[in-house]
């Protein structure tokens, strides 16, 4: 009887393995470059905000220095959610052939009425004060085909400038432009939040020109996966974005700017007063309270990199977008 028993342990043993491994949470991995300003680094900190979080599913936040390698993690399943521009998401579908990835949500949104839209800037002293002064000029932007770039060759081309007949372009990470243009290096850097508010910068630089006066309204950053992950994970992808709208409306509600100033100081690692001034204001980019984007704004923004010869050919970018589990989570998280 006791051999007998000691069998039947032995055989149920794989059955409560597997029932076991059933039940551990999903592991969403977050691909991320930007502390606090990636909202995905604040909103999973609050725990009686998250009613999912270590039931259906956890998350495991993911530092990269910068999207091309956000994709190529994207393709080795490296990563199940990238934090992508406009721009880095157009040419992964279609020169890196990731026809499986999916807009899911908002990140950040540029050029809308009423809320902040970033600079480029030239020095106080520079002279420049169009964007035809720019003629033999040096322009810094972060990388041919980044978002800002192609905000910044699309100004420069509507005033008739065109990249190495009238103007020469250098890289350098956010973090330089400062610098870059105290020492004359570059005569044009481009600039976002909170660079772009760095005492430093505003005592010897001024506006340009923004992107909003570039490109008008467009959907700056948004979230992606690919749809074999999505459709996989369905349940306990509703129940994450959930969670993750229920803890973007606690953070943007101004009863909670304390706490949004505490968490932003530890996960950035900077005093709060750095970022008590804009973030989650008007004076901050738009972020769509559900996380929705705006896939109007989105197309727009792909379509002026096509013309600016980035992609081969023009391309329908709501066909990349799955929004059903945002929208269910808008829901859900009333």
């Amino acid at each position: 009887m006791r051999v007998l028993k000691v069998l039947l342990g032995a055989a149920l043993l794989p059955l409560t393995f597997a029932a076991a491994f059933a039940q551990q949470p999903l592991k969403v991995r977050i691909a991320w470059t930007v502390p606090v300003a990636n909202s995905p680094t604040i909103l999973y900190q609050i725990a009686e905000n998250l009613k999912f979080k270590g039931k259906s599913y956890d998350v495991d936040l993911l530092y990269f220095q910068g999207t091309p390698l956000m994709i190529t993690a994207l393709q080795a399943n490296e990563v199940d959610i990238a934090l992508l521009a406009y721009s880095s998401l157009a040419l992964a579908i279609q020169n890196a052939g990731m026809e499986d990835l999916r807009v899911i949500a908002d990140e950040a949104q540029e050029g809308v009425d009423g809320y902040y839209t970033s600079p480029f800037m030239v020095r106080q002293d520079s002279g420049i004060n169009k964007v035809a002064d720019l003629k033999g000029k040096v322009a810094a932007t972060v990388g041919a085909g980044a978002a800002v770039d192609i905000a910044m060759r699309a100004m420069l081309k509507k005033n008739g400038l065109e990249d190495k007949r009238d103007y020469t372009v250098v890289e350098a990470a956010f973090p330089n432009m400062r610098a870059l243009l105290a020492e004359r290096k570059a005569d044009l850097v481009s600039t976002v939040l909170p660079f772009s508010i760095d005492p430093e910068l505003v005592k010897i630089a001024k506006p340009l020109f923004t992107v909003k006066e570039a490109i008008g309204r467009s959907q700056f950053i948004v979230w992606v996966a690919r749809a074999g992950f999505l459709s996989k994970n369905k349940a306990a992808m509703t129940d994450f974005m959930e969670d993750s709208v229920r803890s973007l409306h606690f953070l943007m509600d101004p009863k909670n700017r304390d706490k949004l100033m505490e968490i932003a100081a530890r996960v950035g690692r900077r005093p709060a007063a750095a970022y008590a001034g804009w973030m989650y204001t008007n004076k901050d980019l738009y972020r769509d309270p559900d996380l929705i984007p705006d896939l109007d704004a989105l197309q727009r923004s792909v379509d002026v990199q096509q013309s600016l010869g980035f992609l081969k050919s023009k391309m329908d970018i709501k066909k990349y977008a799955d929004l059903s589990f945002v929208r269910e989570a808008a829901k859900r998280a009333k």
